[in-house]
């Protein structure tokens, strides 16, 4: 069995990583520091299973099972996590299984015992049941094989095209395959709507211009071009404006 280990603690890798050394069949593919970390080499490595703690810097755990739940296949996900036994009952008709440190060996066996039964269709259906009330700080993208994190502070719009979501970042663009409604109730503070197909950054609204022809452009701090703004997001934009 292929495991990627994901702690930010060094001492815990280490612990875990000799745990697992006096279990047979299991072989650690990697490590990660953090959440974002843990993603990436996931899609690199494609392990079986990742055992990956909660409380990590930049993105958590949480949040690093949900990218992973879009896998194909999607790892089995087993917490490790110092959380008290109130915080795990949230968690435990949902997740693969989790394991309170300090670890110990027949657990932690048990525990890969389980992952191991499950295929990868199950897996992702136990992950995306996460409680999506903690908001993400990356969009995921993946094209042709490639997976792409992008930190939505860098994110400067959004924009639908057919069945994709175009992400205008810092970096240049990506496509995602979420729908722009779905990201406008999850980011509503983050983003605001200036046409149908269009969310941008609060952040990076900088003036609302008229053209001689009537129609309303938005101008970005950081855009290339001005974006249209639809007659029915109007009002709204020129009180935000107001107050910038």
């Amino acid at each position: 069995m292929r495991l990627l280990i994901a702690d930010d603690e060094p001492l815990a890798r280490s612990r875990l990583r000799s745990l697992l050394g006096e279990l047979p069949g299991m072989e650690v593919v990697g490590e990660a520091a953090s959440g974002r970390e843990a993603v990436e080499l996931a899609a690199a490595l494609k392990p079986d299973a990742v055992l990956l703690d909660i409380q990590m810097p930049g993105m958590d755990g949480l949040e690093a099972a949900r990218h992973l739940a879009g896998f194909e296949p999607a790892p089995a996900v087993v917490f490790c996590t110092a959380y008290d036994d109130h915080a795990l009952a949230a968690f435990e008709a949902r997740a693969v299984d989790y394991l309170v440190k300090p670890i110990r060996r027949e657990r932690l066996k048990e525990a890969l015992e389980r992952a191991r039964r499950l295929s990868g269709d199950h897996a992702a259906a136990l992950a995306s049941e996460f409680p999506s009330a903690r908001q993400r700080t990356h969009l995921c993208a993946r094209l042709r094989g490639n997976m792409r994190l992008i930190a939505l502070d860098e994110v400067r719009y959004l924009q639908a095209e057919e069945k994709y979501v175009v992400v205008h970042h810092a970096r240049g663009e990506d496509l995602i395959e979420e729908s722009l409604k779905s990201l406008e109730v999850e980011f509503g503070t983050r983003f605001v709507r200036i046409h149908r197909n269009c969310l941008v950054a609060r952040a990076e609204l900088q003036e609302l211009r008229r053209t001689p022809d009537g129609r309303y452009l938005a101008v970005l701090r950081h855009g290339d071009h001005p974006l249209e703004v639809s007659r029915r997001c109007l009002s709204q934009l020129r009180s935000l404006v107001k107050h910038l």
